[in-house]
């Protein structure tokens, strides 16, 4: 594990601790009215996941694409929080003049094809990235991100057959939080065991990681890459993760039940993926000490507030012209 020295953990670990601070930043911003909407899913807890697969790619050569939580994704691509938090609020200097919105974040110079609110609507859009990637030769590789809810979905089985078929240079990574919703897995499955669906449709199934282990997820992930890179095919890997917040923001999933509040707990406690990250970085490296960490958390904090102050010094979309600019191409 080549990458994995102490300024790469350093950095990893900034980058987690950032996009924890934002994602909680936004509930409360919500829970104040300051985001409004429906809809705000939140990545909190999952950031291994979304790490480890960032640094197992080229960004702005590889492709990147996921659905709801997509919040974190545009962070790890080098997007500016600026312009994603001026989204949330729907403001004109957000990303995508504040008409997107929390589901719709994309860069498409850094290969970041956004997030999808229509579930598993992006998985045959992730087939046709790598189709273009193989068809033109490019060297790339398109991760595309899966909810578990969305591995039921028809477009799941669709995209994986076509991946299969024509050996498409994609990797499926199921992020495996336990829930669809508020279902669990093995309630909503005949086979809970959501990688081994890889082997029917001539994917290559690369099996679980433990989500909460950046090092781990990162490994496995760069093992997929490289396969598909090589030109043999497609493959998936299935990360077993967990959610700190309820499908979405609106989601009351953990106050309903006790047993639920007390398994976030245990996760929270046991297996809080950036705790998991800290504790590796003290223990395999003598000069860091855990308060040299808190640094991480102070930088993060302070660019989540600057970006929060700069999207509401922000106007709104407030014209006819900008209602309707980007709904046909001239």
């Amino acid at each position: 594990m080549a990458k994995a020295n102490k300024d790469t953990l350093l950095d990893w670990y900034r980058q987690m601790v950032l996009i924890r601070e934002f994602e909680e930043t936004c509930q409360q911003l919500y829970n104040e009215k300051r985001i409004t909407g429906v809809y705000l899913h939140l990545y909190s807890g999952h950031e291994a996941v979304g790490m480890g697969a960032a640094a197992s790619v080229e960004i702005g050569k590889d492709h990147l694409i996921t659905a709801y939580r997509d919040h974190a994704l545009a962070l790890l691509v080098g997007m500016n929080p600026n312009a994603i938090m001026a989204e949330m609020m729907g403001r004109r200097t957000g990303s995508s003049g504040g008409k997107g919105g929390s589901m719709h974040l994309a860069a498409p110079d850094k290969k970041f094809w956004g997030g999808y609110a229509i579930v598993g609507g992006h998985l045959p859009l992730a087939a046709g990235i790598a189709f273009e990637a193989q068809y033109n030769e490019t060297g790339a590789v398109c991760i595309s991100f899966i909810g578990d809810g969305a591995t039921n979905n028809g477009y799941f089985h669709e995209a994986l057959n076509i991946a299969g078929l024509w050996d498409l240079p994609v990797v499926w990574l199921i992020e495996n939080n336990g829930y669809g919703m508020g279902t669990e897995t093995d309630r909503a499955a005949g086979n809970p065991i959501l990688h081994e669906r890889a082997i029917g449709y001539g994917v290559k199934d690369f099996g679980r990681v433990d989500g909460q282990d950046v090092l781990a997820t990162y490994d496995i992930l760069s093992q997929a890459v490289d396969y598909c890179r090589s030109g043999k095919g497609s493959a998936l890997v299935e990360a077993i993760t967990y959610r700190y917040r309820g499908h979405g923001v609106s989601d009351k999933q953990y106050n309903s039940r006790q047993d639920m509040a007390a398994e976030l707990e245990q996760w929270k406690v046991e297996k809080d993926p950036i705790t998991i990250l800290a504790n590796k970085i003290v223990k395999q490296f003598k000069s860091v000490a855990s308060s040299d960490l808190e640094k991480y958390h102070d930088q993060a904090r302070s660019i989540v507030a600057e970006a929060v102050e700069f999207a509401e010094s922000s106007p709104f979309p407030d014209t006819l012209e900008e209602l309707y600019a980007n709904v046909y191409v001239d």
